[in-house]
């Protein structure tokens, strides 16, 4: 039998649904979702296998232009995703112009490689408009094929990934056939903390902060987590924790939740604060923290 493997690499601006796209595609939740921008971080692999192929998705971080070491870390993720892809999927939505880096731009209309453009959020939009936007991108990106798609409503999804299987290049896997991802247990806890705490802080407060798993012993019935949530500022620390430590017992509960379903086991969580000042712009603590790897 005949093997089709290879990495199906999703970029666009920020927002626009690619991580709701790679967990819809993947049929588990991976990376998380909120509606701040720059929610995704890393790049992160969703691998999906059936008898006779292996599709290895790629979700990156939302094209901007970098303001501080952190973000230009995470711009580099998205310059590796067109180095190794044999697939690019550039994500647009409904009512969106132009991506907010030319160079990545130029990149795509000169691709080698078959891009699928996926307009996106198509049940918030007139048949109309939907038109003039599909007529817009089909000139813009003239070597895409163009697919209308809701990643939240499932709708178009099952047709892409049967295009995406057409276009695969013949392969061995990659990567052992019962695996999910390329991400160690510890990264969907870190992820899985960072997320509630972008839904549940305003302001710059999210975006100051990392998360360390420094324990994860598991037991046939439970996982024993204790994570270190890590702040630039006093200041953060202090609203982080919130009034008689409410706040951060609020993240903790959230996030139990959600990790009791990804691992289908009881979780017990302790959460501590700690201050890493300015680790955004210090080269040494974004190695540390799986970003800069140059």
């Amino acid at each position: 039998m005949e093997h089709k493997a290879g990495f199906v690499n999703i970029i666009g601006n920020p927002n626009v649904g690619k991580s709701t796209l790679m967990n819809a595609l993947v049929g588990e939740r991976l990376s998380i979702i909120t509606s701040k921008a720059q929610t995704t971080r890393h790049r992160i692999l969703g691998i999906v296998n059936g008898d006779d192929f292996q599709v290895v998705l790629s979700d990156t971080p939302g094209i901007i232009k970098p303001a501080y070491e952190l973000q230009t870390s995470m711009m580099d993720f998205v310059k590796s995703a067109f180095e190794d892809a044999d697939i690019l999927i550039y994500m647009v939505e409904v009512g969106e112009k132009e991506l907010k880096d030319e160079a990545f731009f130029n990149k795509i209309i000169h691709a080698k490689i078959p891009v699928l453009l996926l307009l996106n959020k198509i049940d918030k939009s007139t048949q109309e408009q939907l038109e003039e936007q599909v007529a817009l991108w089909k000139e813009k990106v003239p070597n895409a094929e163009i697919y209308p798609i809701s990643a939240l409503e499932n709708f178009s999804v099952q047709e892409v990934f049967n295009r995406i299987l057409e276009l695969l290049p013949q392969s061995p896997p990659f990567y052992p056939k019962d695996a999910l991802t390329d991400k160690p247990e510890r990264f969907f806890v870190n992820e899985t903390i960072r997320e509630k705490i972008l839904l549940n802080y305003d302001k710059e407060i999210p975006y100051a902060v990392e998360i360390e798993t420094e324990e994860f012993l598991e037991d046939d019935d439970i996982i024993r987590i204790k994570a270190v949530i890590m702040v630039e500022r006093d200041t953060q620390k202090g609203i982080i924790i919130g009034h008689k430590g409410a706040a951060i017992k609020k993240v903790g509960i959230q996030a139990r939740e959600d990790l009791e379903k990804f691992f289908g086991k009881q979780i017990h969580i302790e959460m501590f604060v700690k201050v890493n000042k300015n680790w955004r712009s210090n080269p040494y603590q974004l190695r540390r923290f799986g970003y800069n790897n140059k």
